[in-house]
């Protein structure tokens, strides 16, 4: 007898290892992720605008990315002390005009160069609901906790979350024909909006998505759909994978998300490099009763070995 559903997910054809390089953008679960990749050490980087929850927004900043659009003052605004820009998250936000325009365009060379050197991107979103501005009439990616009647509060139709996703793919293609697109929508619920209101959100990502990978099954390119929320509600159906707000998966349920991930887009070849790579991160985390003693100067010994071979065998690992 079957107590529990597992949700069918397809190998990919173009795992991630150890040579690969991965840029990932989208909503907090995408940092979920990346601490998982940061974790055993993959090439990795994620959210360099901070996270963007909604699919104009995260086209919109790699549109400006692949045009190298820089950001002039007329893009930042002041408010509550502090200088911040409505196509990025509060984190990016300073005290000074200046910096915060270097802070930008910097992203902007850099997040440029990532793309065209990565071998897979990986875009998590997480919300069909957006801000516009009324002044500008523009859709902003954070707030900043401006107030609100500054704002219309809209949903995205499908087919304009539909034409913003390939708009995103087309750009990136620009800078980089060969990348591999994986895509998931984050398991966070936003309760916020209504929990009639979520579903509905998250059924709009789900139909633009799913039309777009359905129009390119014909290509070359890899598309892949990765069921992060899928999995999180079927096979996860239990408060108990949730951390206290009952929104936000736990660290179990990101565990286990990741390690249906890593069942699928990781190469086998790398599995043998993460357990050992886990294994240090362990042994790094250890605090000995007595660290002068014999045998703890032994295990450090070895440690550092086993280090050593890994940082020797991969020049971008460091621990």
């Amino acid at each position: 007898m079957q107590f529990r559903t597992q949700i069918p997910i397809s190998k990919t054809n173009n795992p991630i290892d150890y040579n690969s390089k991965v840029v990932s953008f989208g909503s907090c679960f995408a940092e979920n992720m990346a601490e998982k990749f940061d974790y055993f050490k993959f090439q990795n980087t994620t959210n360099p605008f901070g996270i963007i929850f909604n699919p104009v927004s995260i086209e919109k900043i790699i549109n400006r990315v692949v045009q190298q659009k820089l950001y002039t003052e007329k893009d930042v605004f002041f408010y509550n002390e502090r200088w911040h820009s409505y196509e990025v998250h509060s984190d990016l936000s300073n005290s000074d005009r200046e910096e915060l325009l270097e802070t930008l365009n910097k992203a902007i060379s850099e997040t440029a160069k990532q793309l065209k050197e990565a071998t897979h991107i990986i875009i998590t979103y997480g919300t069909s609901w957006i801000y516009r501005n009324i002044e500008s009439n523009e859709i902003v990616a954070n707030c900043h906790k401006v107030l609100q009647k500054q704002f219309l509060k809209e949903l995205l139709s499908v087919d304009i979350i539909e034409k913003s996703i390939q708009n995103t793919i087309e750009f990136i293609k620009v800078l980089n024909p060969d990348i591999n697109f994986i895509f998931t929508v984050s398991p966070v619920r936003h309760i916020k909006d209504g929990f009639a209101e979520n579903q509905l959100s998250k059924s709009h990502l789900f139909a633009g998505l799913h039309q777009v990978l359905k129009n390119h099954n014909s290509q070359l390119i890899t598309h892949n759909y990765f069921p992060s929320y899928e999995i999180m509600m079927d096979e996860l159906r239990d408060y108990r994978f949730y951390n206290e707000d009952m929104l936000h998966p736990n660290q179990v349920a990101i565990d286990y998300i990741w390690n249906r991930f890593s069942e699928n887009y990781i190469a086998e070849s790398s599995i043998s490099t993460m357990e050992e790579i886990a294994e240090i991160q362990k042994s790094l985390r250890h605090r000995s009763f007595n660290p002068e003693s014999e045998q703890h100067q032994k295990f450090l010994k070895k440690l550092h070995q086993k280090i050593s071979v890994i940082e020797e065998k991969w020049q971008h690992i460091k621990f």
